[in-house]
């Protein structure tokens, strides 16, 4: 854990601190508009897959690219002129919004229940492995001399990470007395009317949250690892921020708290990763946060 504070502490010493506070009030200012207007609401309305992309991808190229404009302006730091950066940044919004928008949907079978439990285990996988392919590609042209985005072992040690989960517990326990947090979680009421009458039902639940594991293995590696590791030999350090921001806008449909936390949290992956190159660690508090979050919402919602 010491090392992670040292990570935290180089960081800081080497920041532009008004740069920091810009990103820091920019990204207050887009919570601020989300909550008060409804603006996620209104996309996951939309009955166009089009439109919903379209709208996703206005949102997260602002809150990535505002930034890299701080740094710009604030700091006199021209990443634009960087083809490669210019490009990455343009096309990265875009992978996480088609990601997002795509229609998985397929049909399993004429059981209008179990079509749509199945079409709920398959919706992250499908996802996961579309987005995987794209960024692949990007990797196999661009990086292909570094490892795969991070997933890597090397420079990995887990007890830092285990303690950071632990950290979490207590923070976890009150947020699931909230009512907003409830009402999001678990993930695995979507499903329970399908499984409340079947045997064995703990089987098909176990593949349900294994299926939403999968979508925190695809955020890591697209924000830890594409949106740093993929600028950081011409970026450096910067990457994180606009990383941070970005991460910020794809927990806007969810509970305030977590989407507040989620730009600290996100700057805080980021830079454990810049320093290991390694995503494995990020991707184990990730997916250890989400399934307490699971277990948190299960339990707090069996005491109403």
């Amino acid at each position: 854990m010491k090392e992670i504070f040292r990570f935290i502490g180089d960081f800081y010493a080497d920041l532009n601190k008004t740069v920091l506070a810009a990103c820091t009030l920019f990204t207050a200012v887009l919570i601020y508009l989300n909550f008060h207007f409804g603006v996620d609401k209104f996309i996951e309305d939309q009955n166009s897959l089009y439109s919903s992309f379209y709208l996703r991808y206005a949102i997260f190229l602002t809150a990535f690219v505002i930034p890299y404009i701080f740094y710009l302006i604030i700091a006199g730091k021209n990443y634009f002129k960087s083809s490669i950066v210019s490009f990455l940044i343009i096309i990265a919004p875009a992978i996480f919004s088609w990601k997002i928008a795509m229609n998985s949907e397929m049909h399993f079978t004429a059981n209008p229940y179990w079509n749509y439990y199945w079409n709920q285990v398959v919706y992250w996988p499908a996802r996961l492995i579309v987005m995987s392919l794209m960024l692949f590609t990007l990797w196999a042209v661009l990086f292909r001399k570094e490892s795969f985005f991070g997933f890597t072992i090397k420079n990995f040690k887990w007890k830092p990470y285990l303690l950071m989960l632990v950290i979490m517990i207590p923070l976890i326990a009150a947020a699931s007395t909230q009512q907003d947090f409830l009402n999001m979680y678990p993930k695995l009421h979507d499903v329970d009317s399908v499984l409340s009458d079947v045997n064995n039902n703990w089987v098909y639940k176990f593949f349900h949250e294994l299926s939403y594991g999968s979508d925190f293995i695809s955020v890591e590696l697209f924000f830890r690892g594409f949106l740093i590791l993929g600028f950081v030999k011409i970026v450096g350090k910067d990457a994180i921020l606009p990383m941070a921001c970005f991460y910020c806008t794809i927990h806007f449909g969810k509970p305030l708290g977590e989407c507040i936390s989620s730009y600290f949290g996100g700057m805080l992956l980021g830079i454990v990763v810049f320093h290991t190159r390694s995503i494995i660690g990020g991707l184990m508090v990730h997916l250890g946060i989400a399934w307490m979050m699971e277990l948190g919402g299960y339990i707090g919602n069996s005491f109403k």
